[in-house]
């Protein structure tokens, strides 16, 4: 054989003299997942859409819907896109002590009153404690419905307008109680505005509590709880009388609430984290001490004392201490747990 007749190299082979052969083998498939917007499979072509709830193709069903789901209610917090923020806390005015209501201690034994007599004085702690308790029951019923029950929050929700029409009637009512004497100490007069104060202090606790998740209900009325016994044994142990302070309460009364009022107006606006959480301390703080002051004027044995006859204007202050306490001690820890 000569060498004419080998078969010619690659170099060779790719020359003008051997044109290249068609009907080669086809080049194999690709293997792996389809290309991102590349046609898939058994499909016309369609690209990917921008939407991940959108489906990928007609008739076929859409992704998951966005949260929240049925039953998870909106993280707490400062609200981000798709939340609802919860309604700016109005301003609340600690209850003030209108004349008549204080009573010393030197006035009523040159009286010879029997407000020391200690079955007076019991059953005077009695009643006022039994409201309470009835008033914060209600309080407790009304967070607990408006917070577990899905249609009830849904509706607190959208519909704020109410949520400032009780605070109008708590407003009302609580300048009824505080200013006049002829209702707050007639019989069924005294009762049925209390009654309606606490329905519309409750609806207003309802509603702030169901734009935050459980924990942080649950959480906030652990810690007031143990923070009101705390205190209610502190009063009546200690030597300390915080009714000698009365001015001093008077103007943190008025200044916490005008600061209620300005931050309220700043928060409607804009919302600001830092101002919200120094608000809802200064609150607790300021609140936890007027629990103490009212609670010592409930007792007695101090320099400044509740008349026997103003039952319903004790319980309101120290039920007013209690709520706020809550409501403050809900907004840190809501944004805490967030």
């Amino acid at each position: 054989m000569s060498r004419s007749d080998y078969p010619p190299g690659y170099e060779n082979s790719h020359g003008p003299m051997y044109p290249p052969q068609g009907g080669g083998y086809p080049p194999p498939p690709s293997y792996g997942f389809p290309s991102y917007g590349g046609p898939q499979p058994g499909q016309p072509f369609a690209p990917y859409p921008s939407d991940p709830n959108a489906p990928l193709y007609p008739g076929q069903p859409a992704g998951y819907p966005a949260a929240p789901y049925p039953g998870q209610p909106h993280p707490a917090g400062p609200p981000g896109s798709g939340y609802p923020a919860p309604p700016p806390m109005p301003p609340v005015m600690p209850p003030t002590i209108p004349s008549g209501v204080l009573s010393s201690d030197e006035e009523f034994a040159a009286s010879g009153s029997n407000w020391d007599d200690m079955s007076i004085r019991h059953a005077f702690i009695r009643k006022v404690y039994m409201i309470l308790a009835s008033q914060l029951l209600v309080t407790t019923a009304i967070v607990a419905i408006f917070t577990f029950v899905s249609p009830v929050r849904d509706f607190v929700r959208r519909n704020q307008a109410v949520y400032w029409a009780s605070y109008a009637v708590y407003f009302i009512t609580h300048l009824v109680l505080v200013c006049c004497k002829g209702p707050r100490r007639k019989f069924p007069w005294n009762i049925i505005l209390l009654l309606i104060f606490t329905l519309a202090l409750s609806y207003m606790t309802g509603t702030i509590s169901s734009y935050y998740n459980t924990k942080a209900v649950f959480l906030a009325l652990g810690i007031t709880a143990v923070v009101c016994i705390a205190v209610t044994v502190f009063c009546f142990q200690t030597k300390v009388d915080f009714t000698k302070c009365q001015g001093l309460f008077c103007v943190l009364g008025i200044v916490m609430f005008v600061t209620g009022i300005i931050t309220a107006i700043v928060l409607s606006f804009k919302y600001m984290y830092w101002l919200h959480m120094l608000y809802a301390a200064i609150g607790a703080v300021v609140f936890t001490l007027f629990l103490a002051y009212h609670t010592q004027l409930l007792i007695g044995n101090r320099k400044h004392s509740i008349s026997p006859e103003e039952y319903v204007f004790a319980a309101l202050s120290i039920y007013v201490d209690i709520v706020q306490i809550f409501l403050f001690l809900l907004q840190i820890i809501g944004s805490v747990t967030k």
